[in-house]
């Protein structure tokens, strides 16, 4: 295999600029079929991208002899059945984020994969961007000694959902029967694998999440306490009932605290000895495409994604450790498995 063909299963808004384009503009890497629930949407899809093929169901694009590998970039509520069918199928998958509704979810679909030998990625693209491999460098070189804490600080004014124009198609986002959870499984996942890329391994958590403004059933407000495999501890808080929008993350060490921001496309800030340094990194175009191309490389022999099903499923463990009491005592998450609250990361 020269080229990696894909087939993508769904045609959402995460597709137009952030995903999609990046899997026809990847060195030896080509978007040739595409599906969607409404099939007028993925027929205008295919020829605002030039997609060649269309097809009706997400099966028959699994099963099409043209497609290679498989992205799903649908809600994570069809992730395990999708998931098991691309593995059935002895294919190839780059699943969205989060990879399932829980933990529980992610070990079926994990199973399924290793049983078939077929690797399976989860789209935590943040892991592939200049950005944080900066990041990364910064710390694992020692810029700011030992690192012995991390403060995570992301903050949203209450969404006030609409059933009119682009709200009505965000709406699935706060629906614990679709989305998992709330925004703290959209957004917050991020933040956790990517302290999970940064610092290693997160082997106890503990949390806590709420509902403060009871616009939506899912939580808006979470916290939570890390414990990493290098000692290091962190907090987390992920507030969408604030009056303000930030996000951030702090590291600090032994000789210095070094400063990135999550979703804002903003610069490193490494404070030292009363001195500043400047990072200055700005997002691609299309900001999946590198961990496309660490995919497509990985898949053609040329190198090695690490953003796998295992590391997507212990941000998903992490997860449903700050969110289990919420949701058993709301009756509101509908996801298939169990919660895994062991306090200590498998």
């Amino acid at each position: 295999m020269e080229t990696v063909r894909w087939g993508m299963i769904g045609c959402g808004k995460v597709t137009e600029i952030k995903s999609g384009p990046g899997f026809y503009k990847a060195e030896n890497s080509q978007l040739v079929a595409v599906t969607a629930r409404n099939r007028d949407k993925a027929v205008d899809y295919a020829r605002r991208h030039g997609v060649a093929q269309v097809y009706e169901r997400a099966a028959d694009l699994i099963q099409a002899p043209e497609v290679d590998a498989v992205y799903v970039a649908t809600p994570p509520s069809s992730h395990l059945e999708f998931g098991l069918m691309v593995a059935a199928a002895g294919k190839p998958c780059l699943m969205e984020k989060p990879m399932a509704m829980n933990y529980a979810e992610c070990v079926r679909m994990n199973d399924a994969f290793c049983s078939a030998c077929v690797p399976l990625f989860v789209a935590y693209y943040r892991r592939a961007l200049p950005r944080f491999l900066k990041v990364r460098q910064l710390l694992k070189g020692g810029a700011i000694g030992t690192v012995t804490a991390v403060q995570v600080t992301v903050s949203d004014r209450l969404a006030a959902l609409s059933m009119s124009g682009g709200e009505r198609a965000k709406r699935w986002r706060f629906d614990p029967a679709i989305a998992g959870a709330g925004l703290f499984l959209d957004l917050g996942s991020h933040c956790i694998d990517l302290l999970d890329f940064l610092l290693g391994r997160i082997t106890r958590v503990c949390g806590y999440a709420v509902n403060t403004g009871h616009a939506y059933m899912a939580e808006d407000v979470t916290a939570a306490c890390f414990e990493f495999e290098s000692t290091a501890v962190g907090v987390g808080i992920w507030n969408f009932n604030a009056d303000h929008a930030g996000d951030g993350i702090l590291f600090t060490g032994s000789e210095a605290t070094l400063y990135t921001p999550v979703f804002t496309d903003g610069d490193i800030v490494l404070r030292k000895k009363g001195a500043e340094e400047t990072f200055v990194f700005r997002n691609p175009p299309h900001v999946h495409q590198p961990l496309i191309q660490s995919v497509v490389d990985h898949l053609l022999g040329r190198g090695q994604c690490e953003s796998t099903g295992d590391s997507g499923a212990r941000a998903s463990w992490a997860m449903d450790q700050c969110i289990a009491t919420f949701y058993s005592a709301v009756g509101a998450r509908l996801g298939s498995g169990t919660f895994d609250t062991g306090g200590v990361c498998p």
